[in-house]
């Protein structure tokens, strides 16, 4: 299950920040995620449950952004929506298509005090 290891990188970053700006609490968390990263929500959501005890992240408010995944194809210029990463363009049948959104993973936000 990688989706624990994603929280565990989430909980260092936003504990790292937080002490960087000398604060004691961290209130909001805001995440974007991509449908296309590969991340599982269910397990994410389970392991974030279990990781965050007993840290800076225990009591915050997490919002998460999920980002849709389109990109162009590089045969016949069409935009797409992307439900996978290897989707063919709908318009011509390529399978060269340049992602351009729906595998980030970052935090985008932290609140703290």
């Amino acid at each position: 299950m990688h989706e624990l290891s994603l929280v565990m990188s989430i909980i260092d970053i936003a504990q790292q920040h937080a002490l960087d700006a000398d604060a004691h609490l961290i209130e909001e968390i805001e995440l974007d995620i991509g449908t296309l990263s590969s991340v599982e929500m269910d397990a994410f959501d389970f392991a974030w449950s279990q990781a965050v005890k007993n840290t800076l992240l225990a009591g915050a408010i997490r919002k998460i952004n999920r980002i849709e995944g389109k990109g162009t194809c590089l045969d016949c210029d069409a935009q797409i929506s992307l439900q996978q990463v290897y989707d063919v363009c709908p318009q011509c049948g390529s399978h060269f298509i340049n992602v351009l959104s729906g595998k980030e993973f970052r935090v985008k936000t932290l609140l703290v005090s």
